[in-house]
Protein backbone atom coordinates (compact mmCIF):
# COMPACT_ATOMS: atom_id res chain seq x y z
CA UNK A 1 0.00 0.00 0.00
CA UNK A 2 1.10 3.60 -0.71
CA UNK A 3 2.03 6.01 2.05
CA UNK A 4 2.75 3.13 4.40
CA UNK A 5 6.11 2.23 5.64
CA UNK A 6 6.16 -1.59 6.10
CA UNK A 7 8.95 -3.86 8.64
CA UNK A 8 11.23 -4.19 5.90
CA UNK A 9 12.16 -0.74 5.00
CA UNK A 10 14.13 -1.08 8.10
CA UNK A 11 17.33 -2.64 8.53
CA UNK A 12 16.42 -5.20 11.11
CA UNK A 13 18.27 -8.69 12.33
CA UNK A 14 17.18 -11.51 10.51
CA UNK A 15 15.46 -13.21 13.62
CA UNK A 16 13.57 -10.24 14.64
CA UNK A 17 12.18 -10.12 11.11
CA UNK A 18 11.31 -13.73 11.28
CA UNK A 19 9.30 -13.64 14.31
CA UNK A 20 7.32 -10.53 12.86
CA UNK A 21 6.41 -12.44 9.57
CA UNK A 22 5.14 -15.34 12.35
CA UNK A 23 2.72 -12.88 13.66
CA UNK A 24 1.92 -11.64 10.29
CA UNK A 25 3.03 -7.43 10.48
CA UNK A 26 3.82 -6.25 7.62
CA UNK A 27 2.72 -2.59 7.57
CA UNK A 28 4.07 -0.27 10.39
CA UNK A 29 1.33 1.81 12.69
CA UNK A 30 2.11 5.50 12.76
CA UNK A 31 3.90 5.23 15.89
CA UNK A 32 6.04 2.49 15.32
CA UNK A 33 6.58 4.52 11.81
CA UNK A 34 7.21 7.63 13.23
CA UNK A 35 9.97 6.13 16.13
CA UNK A 36 11.52 3.66 14.93
CA UNK A 37 13.40 4.85 12.27
CA UNK A 38 15.18 7.30 15.33
CA UNK A 39 15.05 5.04 17.97
CA UNK A 40 17.02 2.08 15.90
CA UNK A 41 19.67 4.78 15.42
CA UNK A 42 19.74 5.25 19.41
CA UNK A 43 18.02 8.32 19.47
CA UNK A 44 15.36 8.75 22.50
CA UNK A 45 11.98 8.65 21.62
CA UNK A 46 8.78 10.89 23.75
CA UNK A 47 5.29 9.40 22.19
CA UNK A 48 1.38 10.24 22.73
CA UNK A 49 0.10 6.98 22.14
CA UNK A 50 -2.63 4.61 23.95
CA UNK A 51 -2.76 1.04 24.03
CA UNK A 52 -3.80 -0.31 20.58
CA UNK A 53 -1.02 2.00 18.68
CA UNK A 54 1.53 -0.97 18.81
CA UNK A 55 3.72 1.20 21.08
CA UNK A 56 4.81 -1.99 22.89
CA UNK A 57 5.76 -3.55 19.44
CA UNK A 58 8.06 -0.33 18.31
CA UNK A 59 10.12 0.05 21.93
CA UNK A 60 10.51 -3.97 21.95
CA UNK A 61 11.52 -4.05 18.52
CA UNK A 62 14.43 -1.32 19.19
CA UNK A 63 15.43 -3.38 22.00
CA UNK A 64 15.92 -6.38 20.18
CA UNK A 65 17.64 -4.55 17.81
CA UNK A 66 20.11 -3.04 19.53
CA UNK A 67 20.95 -6.13 21.78
CA UNK A 68 21.45 -7.97 18.60
CA UNK A 69 23.89 -5.60 17.28
CA UNK A 70 25.96 -5.29 20.80
CA UNK A 71 25.12 -8.72 22.10
CA UNK A 72 28.93 -9.93 21.63
CA UNK A 73 30.48 -6.82 23.11
CA UNK A 74 29.11 -7.00 26.44
CA UNK A 75 29.32 -9.52 28.98
CA UNK A 76 26.05 -10.01 30.62
CA UNK A 77 26.03 -10.28 34.55
CA UNK A 78 23.39 -11.92 37.28
CA UNK A 79 21.05 -9.31 38.40
CA UNK A 80 22.20 -6.64 36.54
CA UNK A 81 19.91 -6.13 33.55
CA UNK A 82 20.31 -4.45 30.17
CA UNK A 83 17.10 -3.03 29.64
CA UNK A 84 14.23 -1.86 31.81
CA UNK A 85 10.70 -1.32 31.18
CA UNK A 86 8.68 0.55 33.55
CA UNK A 87 4.60 0.10 33.55
CA UNK A 88 2.07 0.93 35.98
CA UNK A 89 0.06 -2.51 36.18
CA UNK A 90 0.49 -6.24 37.01
CA UNK A 91 -1.84 -6.65 33.87
CA UNK A 92 0.22 -4.24 31.46
CA UNK A 93 3.81 -5.67 32.80
CA UNK A 94 2.19 -9.20 32.12
CA UNK A 95 1.25 -8.53 28.67
CA UNK A 96 4.35 -6.99 27.45
CA UNK A 97 6.63 -9.73 28.50
CA UNK A 98 4.30 -11.97 26.76
CA UNK A 99 4.65 -9.84 23.37
CA UNK A 100 8.69 -9.65 24.06
CA UNK A 101 8.91 -13.40 24.05
CA UNK A 102 6.63 -13.33 20.64
CA UNK A 103 9.14 -10.75 19.05
CA UNK A 104 12.39 -12.48 20.59
CA UNK A 105 11.50 -16.39 20.50
CA UNK A 106 14.44 -16.41 17.83
CA UNK A 107 16.65 -14.36 19.36
CA UNK A 108 18.73 -15.50 22.71
CA UNK A 109 17.78 -12.25 24.48
CA UNK A 110 16.33 -13.37 27.93
CA UNK A 111 13.51 -11.22 29.61
CA UNK A 112 12.30 -11.01 33.43
CA UNK A 113 8.81 -9.85 34.87
CA UNK A 114 8.44 -8.42 37.97
CA UNK A 115 5.36 -7.69 39.95
CA UNK A 116 3.61 -8.15 43.26
CA UNK A 117 1.12 -10.06 44.45
CA UNK A 118 2.75 -13.25 43.06
CA UNK A 119 6.25 -15.14 42.83
CA UNK A 120 8.21 -13.01 45.19
CA UNK A 121 10.43 -15.99 45.67
CA UNK A 122 10.75 -16.85 42.17
CA UNK A 123 11.65 -13.58 41.16
CA UNK A 124 14.28 -13.29 43.72
CA UNK A 125 15.91 -16.49 42.88
CA UNK A 126 15.57 -15.69 39.33
CA UNK A 127 17.68 -12.23 39.79
CA UNK A 128 20.12 -13.94 42.09
CA UNK A 129 20.69 -17.27 39.22
CA UNK A 130 19.72 -16.50 36.10
CA UNK A 131 21.68 -13.99 33.42
CA UNK A 132 18.52 -11.43 32.45
CA UNK A 133 18.98 -9.17 29.64
CA UNK A 134 15.78 -7.47 30.07
CA UNK A 135 13.45 -6.67 32.92
CA UNK A 136 10.01 -4.94 33.11
CA UNK A 137 8.17 -4.49 36.27
CA UNK A 138 6.14 -2.36 38.35
CA UNK A 139 7.52 0.41 40.38
CA UNK A 140 6.83 -1.12 43.49
CA UNK A 141 8.22 -4.56 43.44
CA UNK A 142 11.09 -3.21 41.87
CA UNK A 143 12.27 -0.61 44.19
CA UNK A 144 12.04 -3.77 46.55
CA UNK A 145 14.16 -5.69 45.16
CA UNK A 146 16.74 -2.55 44.76
CA UNK A 147 16.33 -1.88 48.57
CA UNK A 148 17.87 -5.64 48.90
CA UNK A 149 20.56 -5.28 46.66
CA UNK A 150 19.08 -7.74 44.62
CA UNK A 151 19.41 -6.01 41.05
CA UNK A 152 21.59 -2.98 39.70
CA UNK A 153 20.00 -0.73 37.29
CA UNK A 154 23.79 0.56 36.51
CA UNK A 155 24.03 -1.15 32.96
CA UNK A 156 20.68 0.04 32.03
CA UNK A 157 21.51 1.07 28.24
CA UNK A 158 17.79 1.26 27.47
CA UNK A 159 15.19 2.46 29.47
CA UNK A 160 11.24 2.48 28.16
CA UNK A 161 8.84 4.19 30.35
CA UNK A 162 5.46 3.10 29.39
CA UNK A 163 2.22 5.15 30.26
CA UNK A 164 3.85 7.53 32.53
CA UNK A 165 0.27 9.50 32.92
CA UNK A 166 -1.12 6.49 34.20
CA UNK A 167 2.01 6.24 36.86
CA UNK A 168 1.73 9.67 37.63
CA UNK A 169 -2.09 9.62 38.56
CA UNK A 170 -1.72 6.12 40.67
CA UNK A 171 1.20 7.93 42.68
CA UNK A 172 4.20 6.61 41.68
CA UNK A 173 6.14 8.92 40.33
CA UNK A 174 8.57 9.56 43.89
CA UNK A 175 9.30 5.49 43.40
CA UNK A 176 9.90 6.26 39.29
CA UNK A 177 12.36 8.53 40.57
CA UNK A 178 14.28 6.67 42.58
CA UNK A 179 14.69 4.21 39.77
CA UNK A 180 15.66 6.32 37.26
CA UNK A 181 18.19 7.82 39.17
CA UNK A 182 19.85 4.15 39.78
CA UNK A 183 20.20 3.84 36.02
CA UNK A 184 23.12 5.77 34.21
CA UNK A 185 22.55 9.39 33.59
CA UNK A 186 20.43 10.03 30.11
CA UNK A 187 23.34 11.05 28.00
CA UNK A 188 24.54 7.40 28.58
CA UNK A 189 21.35 5.58 27.95
CA UNK A 190 18.28 5.87 25.61
CA UNK A 191 15.17 6.44 27.12
CA UNK A 192 11.70 6.08 25.31
CA UNK A 193 9.35 7.49 26.96
CA UNK A 194 5.43 6.73 26.73
CA UNK A 195 2.00 8.24 27.68
CA UNK A 196 -1.64 8.18 26.65
CA UNK A 197 -1.93 12.25 27.58
CA UNK A 198 0.91 15.02 27.10
CA UNK A 199 0.03 17.43 30.35
CA UNK A 200 2.12 19.78 31.41
CA UNK A 201 3.44 17.58 34.12
CA UNK A 202 4.07 15.04 31.73
CA UNK A 203 6.14 16.83 29.63
CA UNK A 204 8.09 18.23 32.37
CA UNK A 205 9.13 14.78 33.48
CA UNK A 206 9.73 13.62 29.85
CA UNK A 207 12.07 16.35 29.20
CA UNK A 208 13.95 15.82 32.45
CA UNK A 209 14.19 12.32 31.46
CA UNK A 210 15.22 12.25 28.09
CA UNK A 211 17.94 14.03 26.24
CA UNK A 212 16.92 17.38 23.78
CA UNK A 213 17.34 15.90 20.36
CA UNK A 214 14.65 13.51 21.36
CA UNK A 215 12.18 12.58 18.45
CA UNK A 216 8.26 13.52 19.34
CA UNK A 217 5.56 11.81 18.23
CA UNK A 218 1.72 12.18 18.87
CA UNK A 219 -1.03 10.36 17.51
CA UNK A 220 -4.22 12.47 17.83
CA UNK A 221 -7.17 10.21 20.02
CA UNK A 222 -9.27 10.61 16.29
CA UNK A 223 -6.31 8.36 15.47
CA UNK A 224 -6.81 5.50 17.34
CA UNK A 225 -10.87 5.48 18.31
CA UNK A 226 -11.37 2.56 15.38
CA UNK A 227 -14.13 3.63 12.83
CA UNK A 228 -15.51 -0.04 13.55
CA UNK A 229 -16.79 0.89 17.14
CA UNK A 230 -19.99 1.31 17.33
CA UNK A 231 -20.63 4.40 20.33
CA UNK A 232 -23.99 4.97 21.75
CA UNK A 233 -24.67 6.42 25.33
CA UNK A 234 -28.23 5.51 26.90
CA UNK A 235 -29.60 8.50 29.55
CA UNK A 236 -30.34 6.27 32.52
CA UNK A 237 -31.48 6.66 36.13
CA UNK A 238 -29.06 5.51 39.11
CA UNK A 239 -32.36 3.03 39.85
CA UNK A 240 -32.81 2.10 36.33
CA UNK A 241 -29.14 1.66 35.63
CA UNK A 242 -28.60 -1.88 36.80
CA UNK A 243 -31.98 -3.00 35.39
CA UNK A 244 -31.16 -1.89 32.01
CA UNK A 245 -27.39 -2.91 31.47
CA UNK A 246 -29.21 -6.68 32.81
CA UNK A 247 -31.75 -6.65 29.79
CA UNK A 248 -29.39 -5.83 27.36
CA UNK A 249 -27.41 -8.28 28.45
CA UNK A 250 -29.89 -11.15 28.58
CA UNK A 251 -31.93 -10.17 24.72
CA UNK A 252 -28.67 -9.85 23.49
CA UNK A 253 -27.20 -13.27 24.50
CA UNK A 254 -24.16 -11.50 25.03
CA UNK A 255 -21.25 -13.61 25.77
CA UNK A 256 -17.86 -11.43 25.25
CA UNK A 257 -18.18 -8.14 27.36
CA UNK A 258 -16.01 -6.20 29.70
CA UNK A 259 -18.14 -3.97 32.07
CA UNK A 260 -16.41 -0.65 33.26
CA UNK A 261 -17.14 1.12 36.16
CA UNK A 262 -15.25 3.66 38.53
CA UNK A 263 -15.12 1.68 41.59
CA UNK A 264 -14.08 -1.56 43.43
CA UNK A 265 -17.00 -1.83 45.57
CA UNK A 266 -18.83 -1.24 42.73
CA UNK A 267 -17.32 -3.85 41.12
CA UNK A 268 -17.91 -6.55 43.25
CA UNK A 269 -22.05 -5.52 43.60
CA UNK A 270 -22.75 -5.33 40.05
CA UNK A 271 -20.37 -8.62 39.62
CA UNK A 272 -22.67 -10.38 42.57
CA UNK A 273 -26.35 -9.13 40.85
CA UNK A 274 -25.26 -10.41 37.52
CA UNK A 275 -24.35 -13.64 39.39
CA UNK A 276 -27.93 -13.75 41.27
CA UNK A 277 -29.59 -13.55 38.00
CA UNK A 278 -27.75 -16.31 36.29
CA UNK A 279 -24.82 -14.00 33.99
CA UNK A 280 -21.22 -15.64 34.71
CA UNK A 281 -19.17 -12.79 35.53
CA UNK A 282 -16.02 -12.04 37.37
CA UNK A 283 -14.07 -9.32 38.60
CA UNK A 284 -10.96 -7.39 37.65
CA UNK A 285 -9.82 -4.51 40.10
CA UNK A 286 -6.98 -3.64 42.29
CA UNK A 287 -8.48 -5.91 45.44
CA UNK A 288 -8.31 -9.35 43.73
CA UNK A 289 -5.08 -11.55 44.59
CA UNK A 290 -2.75 -12.04 41.27
CA UNK A 291 -3.62 -15.96 41.02
CA UNK A 292 -6.99 -15.11 40.92
CA UNK A 293 -6.49 -12.35 38.33
CA UNK A 294 -5.04 -14.36 36.53
CA UNK A 295 -7.97 -17.08 36.97
CA UNK A 296 -10.97 -14.58 36.22
CA UNK A 297 -8.90 -14.26 32.75
CA UNK A 298 -8.55 -17.49 31.74
CA UNK A 299 -11.69 -17.82 32.62
CA UNK A 300 -13.22 -15.60 30.47
CA UNK A 301 -10.54 -15.85 27.54
CA UNK A 302 -12.21 -19.37 27.29
CA UNK A 303 -15.75 -18.23 27.64
CA UNK A 304 -16.74 -19.53 30.93
CA UNK A 305 -17.29 -16.17 32.22
CA UNK A 306 -19.43 -13.75 30.01
CA UNK A 307 -18.95 -10.69 31.83
CA UNK A 308 -15.77 -9.39 33.20
CA UNK A 309 -16.55 -6.71 35.76
CA UNK A 310 -13.64 -4.15 35.82
CA UNK A 311 -12.30 -0.88 36.85
CA UNK A 312 -9.99 1.27 35.18
CA UNK A 313 -7.25 -1.13 36.30
CA UNK A 314 -7.82 -2.83 33.60
CA UNK A 315 -8.55 -0.71 30.88
CA UNK A 316 -5.17 -0.52 29.62
CA UNK A 317 -2.66 -3.39 28.82
CA UNK A 318 -5.44 -5.97 28.52
CA UNK A 319 -5.04 -8.26 24.64
CA UNK A 320 -8.07 -10.44 24.57
CA UNK A 321 -9.41 -11.07 20.74
CA UNK A 322 -13.17 -10.95 19.76
CA UNK A 323 -14.75 -8.83 22.68
CA UNK A 324 -18.19 -8.32 21.23
CA UNK A 325 -19.15 -5.23 23.57
CA UNK A 326 -17.73 -2.45 25.90
CA UNK A 327 -20.34 -1.61 28.52
CA UNK A 328 -19.21 1.48 30.68
CA UNK A 329 -21.56 0.91 33.60
CA UNK A 330 -20.25 4.27 34.97
CA UNK A 331 -19.06 7.37 32.63
CA UNK A 332 -15.08 7.54 33.57
CA UNK A 333 -14.40 10.47 35.57
CA UNK A 334 -11.09 11.15 33.02
CA UNK A 335 -12.73 11.56 29.18
CA UNK A 336 -8.91 9.94 27.85
CA UNK A 337 -10.22 6.95 29.76
CA UNK A 338 -13.08 6.47 27.39
CA UNK A 339 -11.05 6.08 24.61
CA UNK A 340 -8.95 3.38 26.72
CA UNK A 341 -11.92 1.55 27.50
CA UNK A 342 -13.56 1.63 24.13
CA UNK A 343 -10.16 0.00 22.76
CA UNK A 344 -10.59 -3.13 24.10
CA UNK A 345 -13.19 -3.96 21.27
CA UNK A 346 -12.85 -3.51 17.45
CA UNK A 347 -9.47 -4.04 16.97
CA UNK A 348 -7.81 -5.32 14.07
CA UNK A 349 -10.82 -4.12 11.82
CA UNK A 350 -13.19 -5.90 13.70
CA UNK A 351 -16.32 -4.67 14.44
CA UNK A 352 -17.42 -3.96 18.10
CA UNK A 353 -19.85 -2.31 20.29
CA UNK A 354 -19.46 0.18 22.98
CA UNK A 355 -23.15 0.74 25.30
CA UNK A 356 -22.42 3.64 27.99
CA UNK A 357 -25.04 4.35 30.63
CA UNK A 358 -25.01 8.19 32.50
CA UNK A 359 -27.27 8.81 35.01
CA UNK A 360 -27.83 12.04 36.79
CA UNK A 361 -24.83 12.83 37.91
CA UNK A 362 -22.50 11.32 35.52
CA UNK A 363 -24.18 12.61 32.35
CA UNK A 364 -21.97 16.03 32.91
CA UNK A 365 -19.34 13.81 31.80
CA UNK A 366 -20.46 13.27 28.48
CA UNK A 367 -18.96 16.73 26.63
CA UNK A 368 -15.91 16.72 27.37
CA UNK A 369 -15.92 13.11 26.08
CA UNK A 370 -16.76 14.60 22.89
CA UNK A 371 -14.26 17.32 22.55
CA UNK A 372 -11.61 14.70 23.71
CA UNK A 373 -12.63 13.02 20.61
CA UNK A 374 -13.71 15.14 18.12
CA UNK A 375 -17.38 14.40 17.34
CA UNK A 376 -20.42 14.01 19.27
CA UNK A 377 -21.67 11.24 20.47
CA UNK A 378 -25.41 9.48 19.91
CA UNK A 379 -27.20 9.98 23.12
CA UNK A 380 -30.41 8.60 23.55
CA UNK A 381 -32.99 6.74 25.77
CA UNK A 382 -33.51 3.46 26.72
CA UNK A 383 -35.78 1.14 24.79
CA UNK A 384 -38.92 0.03 26.24
CA UNK A 385 -37.11 -3.62 25.95
CA UNK A 386 -34.56 -2.58 28.47
CA UNK A 387 -36.51 -1.07 31.10
CA UNK A 388 -38.49 -4.75 31.80
CA UNK A 389 -38.47 -5.12 35.16
CA UNK A 390 -36.26 -8.13 36.29
CA UNK A 391 -36.89 -11.51 36.53
CA UNK A 392 -37.17 -13.17 39.88
CA UNK A 393 -33.40 -14.17 41.38
CA UNK A 394 -32.02 -17.52 40.22
CA UNK A 395 -29.52 -17.46 43.72
CA UNK A 396 -30.55 -16.09 46.37
CA UNK A 397 -28.08 -13.24 48.24
CA UNK A 398 -25.94 -15.23 50.56
CA UNK A 399 -26.53 -12.99 54.31
CA UNK A 400 -23.79 -12.68 56.47
CA UNK A 401 -24.73 -13.43 60.22
CA UNK A 402 -24.54 -10.74 62.73
CA UNK A 403 -23.01 -11.31 66.00
CA UNK A 404 -26.37 -11.08 67.29
CA UNK A 405 -27.41 -13.92 65.45
CA UNK A 406 -24.32 -16.64 66.21
CA UNK A 407 -24.84 -19.73 68.58
CA UNK A 408 -24.01 -18.94 71.93
CA UNK A 409 -21.32 -20.83 73.96
CA UNK A 410 -22.69 -23.87 75.27
CA UNK A 411 -25.35 -24.21 72.95
CA UNK A 412 -26.35 -27.54 70.79
CA UNK A 413 -25.13 -27.36 67.20
CA UNK A 414 -27.18 -29.58 64.69
CA UNK A 415 -28.48 -31.45 67.69
CA UNK A 416 -25.11 -32.06 69.06
CA UNK A 417 -24.35 -31.12 72.77
CA UNK A 418 -21.38 -29.10 72.94
CA UNK A 419 -18.74 -30.01 75.16
CA UNK A 420 -19.00 -27.21 78.31
CA UNK A 421 -15.97 -25.06 79.25
CA UNK A 422 -13.32 -26.92 81.07
CA UNK A 423 -11.66 -28.99 78.20
CA UNK A 424 -11.43 -32.90 77.76
CA UNK A 425 -14.54 -34.57 77.47
CA UNK A 426 -13.91 -36.85 80.04
CA UNK A 427 -13.29 -34.27 82.69
CA UNK A 428 -16.66 -32.82 81.86
CA UNK A 429 -17.66 -33.15 85.57
CA UNK A 430 -14.45 -31.02 87.23
CA UNK A 431 -15.69 -27.34 85.55
CA UNK A 432 -12.43 -26.52 84.39
CA UNK A 433 -10.63 -27.94 87.33
CA UNK A 434 -7.53 -29.79 87.62
CA UNK A 435 -9.12 -33.60 88.30
CA UNK A 436 -8.20 -35.00 91.58
CA UNK A 437 -5.27 -37.79 91.02
CA UNK A 438 -5.69 -41.21 92.43
CA UNK A 439 -4.31 -43.13 95.05
CA UNK A 440 -1.80 -45.25 94.15
CA UNK A 441 -1.58 -49.20 95.62
CA UNK A 442 -0.06 -49.22 99.18
CA UNK A 443 0.27 -45.71 99.34
CA UNK A 444 -0.55 -44.44 103.14
CA UNK A 445 -1.84 -40.76 103.98
CA UNK A 446 0.01 -38.75 105.93
CA UNK A 447 -1.30 -37.59 109.21
CA UNK A 448 -0.53 -34.58 111.01
CA UNK A 449 2.83 -32.28 110.39
CA UNK A 450 4.95 -35.68 109.59
CA UNK A 451 5.92 -35.75 106.11
CA UNK A 452 5.21 -39.00 104.14
CA UNK A 453 8.29 -41.35 104.12
CA UNK A 454 10.60 -41.88 101.16
CA UNK A 455 11.24 -45.49 101.91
Amino acid sequence: MDGKTRFHDFDLPVPIMHAIADLKFEYCTPVQANLLGKTLKGKDGTAKAQTGTGKSAGFIITILSRFMDKQRRIKPQKGSPRALILAPTRELVNQIEKDFRQLAKYTPIRILSLFGGLGYKQQQADLKDRVIDVVVATPGRLIDFMYQKKISLKQIEILVLDEADRMLDMGFIPDVRKIVYATPHKQHRQTLFFSATLTDEVLRLAKSWTQEDAVMVDIEPEQVTAKSIEQLIYITTETDRFKNVFNLIDQEQLKRVIMFVNRKDTANRVSEKLERYGINSGVLSGDVSQNKRFRVLEDFKRGKVAVLVATDVAARGLHIENISHVINYDLPYEPEHYVHRIGRTGRAGAKGISVSFADEESSFHIPNIEAVLGHSLNCEYPPESLSRALPEPKFRQKEKKSSLQRRPRGKSYKGKPRRPAGGNKRYAGSQGKRPPMKKQAGEKKPTGSKKPSRE
